[in-house]
């Protein structure tokens, strides 16, 4: 199965000692003749704001804010700097390979949820076989996919009180999901449970804060 995740370095190389000479080429030569400004430079300076960068806002970037054992809290900037932050890891299949991720957020509101998760798998996952999520050695509780994009399936995931309460206590649980070019099969992903009361009450605190309350 290919990997969900795939990660790409981008390097960026200056080199100041170009960008010295490039300056210093463009740069108008005094006239030390008089102090009549030198014709032609307006020109000069217009052609000397090449290549300055003025810089771009990072707002809507996404940052990693703390990591929890083997949870990330990250974070998207906001203009005010009340950043909405979901806990996130990536989900390992038997070989250790990513195949998938999930993010944990909290969910306001009078309703059953008091958190959520979006899982995302590949695209060639049997969205018919749903998914499965087990604690330890718990019972598997089945999830409907929503849709896929061009990144992977999403399942939409609701947490009750009582599958915090399991997470806080649990070690591991086990996603499983069904390839589509196998469907006899399952592949088990381990989402470790390890920092998990941490981020979870991290993950709280941030959002509350995003939220003014």
């Amino acid at each position: 199965m290919n990997s969900l995740i795939k990660t790409c370095a981008v390097i960026c190389a200056l080199s100041w000692s170009a960008m010295a000479m490039a300056q210093d080429a463009a740069a108008p030569q005094a006239d030390t003749s008089d102090d009549t400004q030198v014709e032609g430079t307006a020109t000069a300076e217009e052609s000397a704001q090449d290549g300055l960068s003025m810089g771009t806002s990072d707002v809507g970037s996404i940052y990693v804010a703390e990591t929890f054992a083997d949870w990330k809290l990250r974070c998207v900037r906001s203009e005010d700097g009340k950043d909405p932050c979901q806990l996130y890891q990536l989900l390992l299949d038997g070989n250790g390979n990513a195949v998938s991720e999930i993010s944990i957020f909290t969910v306001a509101g009078e309703g059953p949820a008091v958190g959520g998760a979006t899982i995302i798998t590949p695209l060639e996952t049997l969205l018919t076989a749903n998914l499965r999520m087990a604690v330890d050695s718990g019972n598997s509780k089945v999830y409907p996919f929503a849709y896929c994009s061009r990144k992977g399936c999403h399942a939409r995931l609701g947490f009750a009180e009582a599958d915090l309460a399991a997470f806080r206590k649990g070690a591991v649980a086990t996603i499983a999901i069904v390839p589509a070019a196998a469907p006899s099969e399952r592949v088990d992903l381990t989402l470790s449970l390890s920092g998990f009361t941490a981020g979870w009450n991290a993950l709280v605190a941030a959002n509350e804060a995003a939220q003014g309350e």
